[in-house]
């Protein structure tokens, strides 16, 4: 799984776990509907800003979102965690 995916899995559980809907999220953090979608089917890799957008909409960190990617320093690859 690459990190795109692993976070699209993590994104949409979060979303889900609120009782939200695609629209309301990104109306709740001011991202357009379509990039929500993109994001939960892997399509773009999140800005920072939105990251810290959406994780702050959810009411969940950052780091939520992120789990389970994680960088092999010898491998020079991603790898999956946990």
């Amino acid at each position: 799984m690459n990190p795109r995916d692993n976070f699209a899995v993590n994104l949409r559980k979060a979303r889900k776990a609120a009782n939200l809907s695609q629209q309301e999220l990104g109306l709740r953090c001011n991202v357009h509907r379509t990039e929500v979608s993109l994001l939960e089917r892997g399509g773009r890799e999140p800005r920072l800003g939105t990251l810290v957008k959406l994780a702050g909409a959810l009411g969940v960190t950052p780091e939520s979102l992120c789990t389970g990617i994680a960088w092999d320093v010898e491998s020079q690859r991603f790898q999956r965690k946990g």
